[in-house]
């Protein structure tokens, strides 16, 4: 685990922007019982961390597509953050909805991509992985070039990463599930014994606590 991503485990813990609740697990919209909750869109209300998470993602983009020269929020938790991220690497900014507008242009992807651009996507969280990749593949279908993905967080769920693969998008993120484990063991959030049940969680979600 490197300095950023242990650095941002313990600021999503002490900001209560993650919360682990093993005996009190939370209900996702799928459907699945969770023993977490990640609500990245928090780190925009704290300047320095939202600094630290802009600059944190740039460098991401600066390190592995260098050869990006547009960036694309995912609606809508991302928009924010891609904003953020564009503004600081000096690039033109897109978002892309889940669906189009149903009204007016019918636009999925709102603003302006140059054709032959390459483009990287921001994303602030990466569960399933399916929301993310409808995205890419809206861009694609519109004949744009997707270089990757960057992301604040990700819970590293297999079939996610199986999913990446097989689309081609590679995805770096600043923090994952087992740095958020280990740097909550560490701060006392959580206690060495509650590892194993949360440890359990992410090799099955869909059938965890039922």
């Amino acid at each position: 685990m490197n300095d950023i991503s242990n650095k941002f485990a313990k600021e999503l813990l002490e900001k209560r922007v993650v919360s682990l609740q093993p005996s009190a697990p939370f209900t996702w919209a799928s459907g699945w019982l969770s023993p977490i909750y990640c609500d990245n869109r928090q780190t925009l209300s704290y300047p320095e961390l939202r600094r630290f998470v802009c600059n944190s993602l740039a460098a991401l983009v600066r390190t592995n597509f260098p050869q990006a020269n547009a960036v694309a929020g995912v609606a809508t938790g991302a928009i924010a953050q891609g904003v953020l991220v564009a503004d600081a690497l000096g690039l033109p900014f897109s978002y892309v909805r889940p669906k189009p507008k149903d009204h007016g242009k019918q636009n999925q992807i709102e603003g302006f991509i140059a054709p032959g651009s390459h483009i990287v996507v921001v994303e602030d969280l990466v569960s399933t992985g399916m929301s993310s990749l409808k995205a890419v593949e809206a861009l694609r279908s519109a004949g744009h070039e997707v270089v990757g993905m960057v992301a604040s967080f990700t819970y590293g769920f297999p079939e996610a990463e199986n999913a990446f693969a097989a689309q081609q998008v590679p995805l770096f993120t600043l923090t994952d599930y087992n740095a958020l484990l280990k740097a909550a063991v560490e701060t006392g959030y959580i206690s060495q014994d509650q590892l194993p049940v949360l440890s359990e969680w992410r090799r099955n979600p869909g059938a965890w606590g039922k």
